[in-house]
């Protein structure tokens, strides 16, 4: 099968290309040069030429604290999604790399079911992108939205993503920090593989799916278990008191379509991913790590 992926060079991307899907199926990671899908003109070029089995949709401008331009991401990631959607007829079925965001951030719900989508309108652009475009896709045949939580993994940025942030500043033996303490459902990368696999191969009954793991777990927590991996002596540091919105998904619907479903236990990927950030430390730049955003 021919497998169009976006966003080949992000954090969901580069951990697809380095799964055993590059294997299973003939994966083609254009460049921005190449395929440019916020530009319908680049767009338009690109698919009179080719065609695919499935769409992985992972690109995206970001919105993050670290971004370069976080304010103005709604236009051009709509625009990217849409330019997918107008040239259906050259791909088989879209997997979109949607957000729990899409819930609104301001009004989160402990365990928040797929139907709880459209309770709230999320006021920050990143949220009401991935709003708009759920809006969207029950209406085109063979297109599914994964609404993804907390992810973690390697390749991801270090300088501001929690659980990576936490171990690369154990490694330099700096205290772990965090804004405020939370309870998050935090998928590891690796997990998310197999779920695209099934559904590469199977059809949806549904346009959207909470992906996400069976239980959610506080940031200190998080912290706690960073620190006995890593053997990192310092306080950990909380600079907000009290517990945030937690941040979470119901995974039911998954887990009665995708019966095999399987989720690595926290504490296994958090001592993997120390393990390779510590054989990978020569690519961790430390001043990144001194200035918390």
């Amino acid at each position: 099968m021919k497998i169009l992926l976006t966003g080949g060079s992000g954090f969901i991307g580069k951990n697809i290309k380095e799964s055993f899907l590059n294997e299973k199926y003939k994966i083609y990671a254009p460049t921005r040069t190449d395929l440019d899908c916020a530009n319908d003109k680049s767009v338009d070029q690109y698919f009179s030429k080719n065609s695919f089995d499935v769409v992985i949709h992972s690109a995206a401008k970001p919105g993050h604290r670290n971004a370069a331009d976080p304010n103005n991401i709604l236009y051009p990631n709509s625009r990217m999604t849409l330019n997918l959607l107008k040239h259906r007829d050259s791909w088989g079925k879209l997997l979109n790399m949607g957000s729990g965001a899409i819930y609104d951030m301001n009004h989160y719900q402990p365990k928040m079911k797929e139907e709880y989508f459209g309770t709230h309108i999320p006021t920050d652009q990143h949220g009401y992108n991935k709003y708009i475009c759920g809006l969207l896709f029950p209406f085109y045949k063979n297109t599914i939205d994964f609404r993804i939580f907390g992810i973690f993994g390697k390749h991801e940025d270090y300088s501001i993503r929690f659980i990576s942030n936490a171990i690369c500043k154990s490694l330099y033996d700096l205290p772990i920090t965090l804004r405020q303490n939370k309870k998050f459902d935090y998928l590891c990368v690796d997990d998310l593989m197999p779920i695209l696999d099934y559904f590469i191969v199977n059809d949806a009954k549904h346009s959207e799916y909470n992906i996400t793991p069976n239980g959610s777990i506080p940031l200190l927590t998080l912290a706690e278990m960073v620190k006995q991996v890593s053997g990192n002596k310092n306080e950990i540091i909380v600079h907000e008191v009290g517990l945030g919105l937690e941040y979470s998904g119901d995974n039911s619907r998954l887990k009665r379509e995708y019966k095999q479903v399987s989720f690595t236990s926290i504490e296994v990927a958090i001592e993997k991913l120390y393990v390779w950030y510590k054989s990978n430390i020569g690519s961790i730049d430390k001043k990144l790590l001194l200035i918390d955003k």
